[in-house]
């Protein structure tokens, strides 16, 4: 029986909570979204991890947490934190560049902790160090054995763009010797570093070095993706470009997603976080509505290309015609297509 990758709709009564406990980071990657002058240099104490955590939790609904950095294992009471939350009530992930740092591993166990979740940008240390760092994919993968020794469930992160799209079908073999569970392939956001322009481009051929191509992405993603279910992976990869005819949905209007940053801030909308743009705000450990422009104004608007915000923070990556009329809509960027 051949595999079949579905669109995963937004999930009525769920909600996910990103959670961005520090933005220090060990490494520099050429695409991180981190963005300090807007999301802070803070790292948050355990006890203000543990009252923001409270502020987000819903008992009647799933609570999906990801812990996230910068690096979040620089944070010395990570583990701590992990127990906290999955004593709340939270479904617990950790993201990390894979160093571990604080004897993360030692210091929580599998009961706690549903997702570790690691970033590899390629197959091999040739292609992924020029991306993420050196001597970064030898850390990452010896600390995943590491990590499946001790029976915790492994994901793997891979951010496609044109330095590595070429090289993801690799990626397949690697995650199946290693024994992974999931692969996340994830398209590059135009956001933080990969957003600057270089001292000898321009933002738009900037954005070009970067950003794949629609067909680049239907040709490749989807087959690699089937790849992998066949190889035994869950794999998981954004929708980007709706179906002709396909209706188009909001996550900001009919889901709920929180990204939350050291500074307080907090966004519906990962697009928007080069902005304070940001629909909330936490002050004195309560959850208050910012009263400027925000994203959550312009969710509702309804435009040919589909996503709003990719039109307006992103507009080289639509593509039109001699009319002026988009030849593709862009999904939310949080739809998601899974395939076992």
């Amino acid at each position: 029986m051949k595999s079949e990758a579905k669109t995963v709709g937004f999930k009525k009564g769920e909600r996910n909570i990103f959670f961005h406990i520090l933005t220090a980071c060990n490494l520099q990657c050429r695409h991180c979204y981190i963005n300090k002058q807007q999301h802070g240099n803070q790292t948050l104490d355990a006890k203000t991890i543990s009252d923001w955590l409270n502020l987000f939790y819903d008992p009647l609904k799933k609570s999906n947490l990801i812990f996230l950095g910068g690096e979040p294992t620089l944070h010395q009471d990570l583990a701590q934190c992990v127990m906290g939350a999955k004593e709340i009530g939270y479904n617990v992930t950790v993201d990390t560049n894979g160093y571990l740092f604080h004897d993360f591993l030692e210091k929580t166990s599998p009961e706690f902790l549903d997702y570790l979740s690691f970033s590899l940008d390629g197959p091999d240390s040739e292609i992924n160090d020029p991306i993420r760092g050196e001597g970064v994919f030898a850390v990452c993968t010896e600390n995943i054995k590491k990590a499946l020794n001790k029976k915790f469930k492994v994901g793997v992160i891979y951010t496609v763009s044109k330095r590595n799209i070429d090289h993801l079908h690799r990626m397949v073999p690697l995650l199946s010797d290693l024994g992974v569970e999931r692969f996340f392939i994830q398209v590059i956001g135009l956001r933080g570093e990969s957003a600057k322009p270089t001292m000898v481009s321009s933002a738009a051929s900037q954005n070009n070095d970067w950003q794949v191509s629609k067909q680049q992405w239907l040709d490749i993603v989807p087959e690699v993706a089937k790849q992998g279910a066949e190889a035994g992976l869950h794999v998981t990869y954004p929708k980007v470009f709706l179906d002709e005819g396909e209706k188009f949905e909001c996550a900001g209007v009919v889901a709920e997603n929180y990204f939350i940053f050291p500074n307080g801030r907090v966004y519906q909308c990962p697009l928007c976080e080069d902005y304070a743009l940001h629909t909330y705000t936490i002050a004195d450990n309560k959850l208050e509505v910012n009263p400027n422009l925000t994203e959550k104004m312009l969710f509702t608007l309804n435009i040919e290309e589909g996503c709003v915000m990719n039109k307006l923070l992103q507009p080289d990556t639509i593509e039109y015609d001699s009319s002026n009329r988009p030849l593709h809509r862009i999904s939310c960027c949080l739809l998601k297509k899974e395939i076992f």
